[in-house]
């Protein structure tokens, strides 16, 4: 739909009734040893270690309900009870990877065990697809109803999310875990991750290649298993990654063309005018050219190392650019605070700041930072290396900071206690996407991956 606002074709969007997030949980590899460094009770000084011990205790949050087990992917404010997003458990993998630490790769391999686990376990399919999210602790709903497992249920099948309708299956949600078990092994050399990955990237190419126009690989299915006639960038960004890692992986020459199928689309959605990459398409056949995300941006970049296509990030942090505090409409900032960084999109600058984001939510903040974007953009302007970009990067990260110490405090994940001044929220005030959803001051797994991955200067997009 041109000129307007189309669908959300981002893996954030709703498939069911959903948000687009998710984390996986640490199993200590069959020891039921305690709690690994990191986790509740310690008292970690720097920023990243900081944010891995908020991965640690998200991860750790229901011990008494299985060994194999996801990690939450909000805190329990959020109302999404103990909702584990497949996306943030493929972040959470590789943020673990990013620290390079025996620890780290311990939680790595056991978020992607839990990972394999689903897609083996799948109550109605065995196609190796992966669901929007999962349940990972018991929690009482809204109606009153007992949601009482832990992520394996008695039966033996994954515990998926279907209280909130995260049933769906989205291209990109999973190419990211297909991004996170690949880079487990390529880091481990098990073949079990590199197996996951490529039924992964099966799928995909089975259920989302189209031959439309525009061309790429479509948006995914429902909750019912209906295909979704959206084709997002940022999905086929992904791709690009996942199906370039599968072709170093397998020396299968049909990824390497697939990759190229997706990469193509990606670059057809190029706005040399402007300097910026298009959102997707609707039909397939016409460009959808609002909003325009700053994911499409930053993930272009980290994915196609493009010096044609590197004026997306000047455009990102220059269009998409925001300063929240105290005196902001709808700012949730305390006083004497702020903080710099991304929205999520150009319709987020337009939200209006005299209605909710949606029923029982609250009105949003213009100016609202992306705290999950800010970090694309900081890790994206790192690996640029041109002038001025390390120093733009480092300000970006300084914000990210400074959030993570003074924002989200007394929050907790299933029902326990954070560590101090740990985990980043989703956002510095209520903000709305412009795609159907809001972020919102939240402690979160995937904000506070990227969060980790931009200090690192691990780049999760490298094929």
């Amino acid at each position: 739909m041109t000129g307007r606002q189309g669908p959300a074709l981002s893996r954030r969007s709703l498939i069911g009734a959903g948000l687009g997030i998710s984390a996986a949980g640490l199993t200590a590899a069959g020891t039921g040893q305690a709690l690994a460094a990191g986790s509740a009770g310690t008292r970690p000084s720097s920023g990243p270690a900081r944010g891995h011990a908020f991965l640690a205790a998200a991860m750790d949050a229901y011990p008494d309900h299985g060994r194999i087990r996801l990690t939450q992917s909000y805190t329990d404010q959020a109302g999404l009870f103990s909702t584990a997003f497949t996306y943030d458990n493929a972040l959470a993998i590789l943020a673990h990877l990013a620290a390079r630490t025996p620890a780290g790769l311990t939680r790595a391999k056991a978020l992607g065990d839990a990972l394999l686990y689903a897609q083996e376990h799948d109550p109605a399919h065995d196609d190796g697809r992966l669901r929007q999210a999962y349940n990972t602790g018991p929690y009482t709903f809204y109606d009153g109803s007992l949601q009482p497992d832990g992520f394996v249920r008695p039966d033996g099948t994954a515990n998926v999310g279907t209280q909130f309708g995260f049933t769906g299956t989205a291209v990109g949600d999973i190419a990211w875990a297909g991004i996170a078990l690949s880079a487990l092994a390529r880091r481990t050399g098990a073949r079990r991750f590199l197996t996951g990955a490529v039924r992964i990237g099966e799928w995909i190419e089975r259920t989302g290649r189209t031959d439309e126009p525009l061309g790429g690989y479509k948006f995914g299915v429902d909750g019912a298993n209906q295909k979704l006639p959206f084709t997002s960038t940022e999905h086929n960004t992904d791709l690009v990654c996942l199906f370039g890692r599968l072709a170093l992986l397998t020396g299968d020459r049909v990824w390497r063309e697939r990759r190229v199928r997706a990469e193509a689309f990606v670059k057809r959605m190029w706005e040399p005018s402007g300097g910026f990459f298009y959102t997707g398409t609707n039909d397939g056949v016409t460009v959808n050219r609002s909003p325009i995300p700053e994911d499409t941006q930053t993930w272009t970049h980290l994915a196609l190392d493009s010096r044609r296509h590197s004026r997306s990030l000047d455009w990102a942090a220059a269009e998409l650019a925001v300063l929240d505090h105290s005196g902001r409409t709808n700012s949730t900032v305390p006083a004497g605070q702020s903080y710099e960084g991304v929205t999520f999109s150009s319709a987020s600058l337009l939200a209006n700041e005299d209605a909710p984001i949606a029923d029982g939510q609250p009105k949003p903040d213009r100016n609202g930072v992306w705290f999950e974007g800010t970090a694309h953009l900081a890790l994206a302007l790192r690996e640029s290396g041109a002038r001025g970009d390390e120093a733009r990067a480092r300000r970006l990260l300084a914000s990210i900071e400074r959030a993570q110490d003074l924002l989200g405090g007394t929050q907790t994940v299933g029902g326990r206690e954070l560590p101090e001044r740990a985990g980043v929220v989703s956002a510095s005030s209520p903000l709305d996407t412009g795609f159907g959803f809001g972020y919102y001051p939240y402690r979160h797994t995937g904000a506070t991956a990227w969060y980790l991955m931009a200090a690192a200067r691990f780049n999760p997009l490298q094929a």
